[in-house]
C-alpha cells in the first residue's frame, strides 16, 4: 500500500494514499469559535467548506510550524451508518514523499487507545519509524457530524462541483 509521509514535530507519520484527494499549499482557514485547538477552522475546497485539522495540535499539543513544506492534505473517507463520504483537510509539515508499506523492514500493529484512536500501525521503512494515521478517527464523530458536509457521491447530487 502506498503512503504519503510527513512530519509532525520530529516524528514521521503517513496517511494511506488511497485516502488522499489532493495536496495543497497551506491555506487560511476561517476560525470557528469555541472549537478544540486542533481544529483550525474551515476552508473552501472546490466550492465546499471543509474542516481543517492541525496535526501539530492533535498529536503533539502545539501548532504546526508554518514552513514552505507545510501543506494541507485533503482526504476523503466513509463515515457513519449512512456511509457518508466525508472530506477533511489535514495540515502537516514536510509533506514531501511517498513510500510503500511493502518496503517496511518490520511493523508493529496499532496500539488501540480511546485517547488516540487515529494512531495506526508503526512501520520501519528506510531507517525511519513511520506511524500510519487512520483519517477516519482524526476528529471525534460527534464533532465531525456537525462540521462535515457529505460529498455529492453520498447525497445523490451529481451536479455538485469539487
Amino acid at each position: 500500500m502506498q503512503l504519503l509521509s510527513f512530519t509532525i514535530g520530529a516524528e514521521d507519520y503517513a496517511i494511506e494514499s488511497r485516502r488522499v484527494i489532493e495536496v495543497l499549499p497551506l491555506v487560511a482557514a476561517r476560525p470557528i469559535p469555541r472549537m478544540p485547538d486542533f481544529l483550525r477552522g474551515v476552508f473552501t475546497h472546490r466550492g465546499r467548506l471543509i474542516p481543517l485539522v492541525d496535526l501539530g495540535w492533535l498529536l503533539i499539543n502545539q501548532p504546526l510550524r508554518e514552513t514552505l513544506s507545510t501543506r494541507v492534505i485533503v482526504v476523503e473517507f466513509v463515515s457513519g451508518p449512512e456511509d457518508r463520504r466525508i472530506r477533511l483537510g489535514v495540515a502537516a509539515e514536510n509533506v514531501v514523499s511517498l513510500c510503500s508499506s511493502s518496503d517496511a523492514e518490520t511493523s508493529l500493529p496499532a496500539l488501540q487507545t480511546a485517547r488516540a484512536p487515529s494512531l495506526g500501525r508503526l512501520l520501519r521503512i528506510g531507517g525511519r519509524t513511520v506511524q500510519v494515521l487512520d483519517v477516519e478517527h482524526l476528529v471525534p464523530a460527534a464533532l465531525l457530524a456537525g462540521l462535515a458536509v457529505p460529498t455529492a457521491a453520498s447525497t445523490g447530487d451529481q451536479s455538485a462541483s469539487y
